[in-house]
């Protein structure tokens, strides 16, 4: 539990990631600062759910395992992991190692102050290093895209580090199953009038060889959902 008395919840989506899994968990667990880890395994094909079962109370916290039968997408696995989630803050940790926990002191320092409510991890705050041209001019793109349509002006709209309230992040109802997730959560934030603190986080990104997954359709996908949801929801 962080210093100012709200519990961490920690979900862990996962689709074959059978290579980093031991190491992400190992990594959250030894910050600390985890009430719980929630592993929402999506269906994965891998030796995923193996690792999953042997590392299961092998630290603490335990793991919490919920499992898809068939594979939904990353939004679909967060909106199952926070269906059993019991903290005050919300934090999903992607497990390929491209987003360190050694960053968590810096992502929850800001709840300390009255008022805030969500925390942005952002990789454009710090010297980075970038997996490709288009990925990075990509992730700046749907940045200004949301800072035009929304009136805000954060640096990372896709950062994989979001951290929110509870309550806030069930009372905006997601919807997403995909890879939208990150846009529909900034683009619902932003509409009820929500403030985003960012923060700056070190970021190792993996190759595509390596099992990266988005792909460039996904990035139009995230501008259309940003739009969607400023122009065509009633939602307010």
């Amino acid at each position: 539990m962080m210093h100012t008395g709200l519990a961490l919840s920690v979900i862990i989506p996962i689709y074959n990631e059978e290579a980093t899994l031991e190491e992400i968990v190992r990594r959250v667990r030894a910050t600390g600062l985890a009430y719980e880890i929630i592993a929402v395994n999506d269906a994965s094909t891998d030796r995923s759910s193996e690792i999953l079962e042997r590392i299961q109370n092998d630290g603490h916290p335990p793991l919490h395992l919920v499992c898809h039968k068939r594979n939904q997408g990353k939004g679909a696995a967060i909106r199952s992991g926070l269906t059993v989630a019991t903290g005050d803050l919300i934090l999903v940790q992607d497990a390929d190692l491209e987003y360190d926990p050694c960053d968590y002191p810096a992502l929850l320092a800001p709840f300390a102050q009255p008022g805030v409510e969500v925390v942005y991890g952002s990789r454009n705050r710090r010297r980075n290093p970038k997996s490709s041209f288009a990925f990075y001019w990509g992730g700046r793109l749907l940045s200004w895209v949301a800072n035009g349509l929304y009136g805000s002006r954060i640096t990372d709209e896709a950062t994989g580090y979001k951290v929110i309230k509870a309550g806030l992040l069930r009372d905006i109802g997601l919807e997403t199953d995909g890879f939208e997730f990150c846009p529909e959560v900034t683009a619902k934030l932003l509409r009820r009038g929500a403030t985003i603190h960012e923060v700056p986080i070190s970021y190792v990104p993996r190759s595509w060889d390596e099992g990266k997954k988005i792909r460039w359709y996904d990035g139009l996908a995230a501008i259309w959902t940003l739009f969607k949801y400023r122009f065509f929801s009633r939602e307010k």
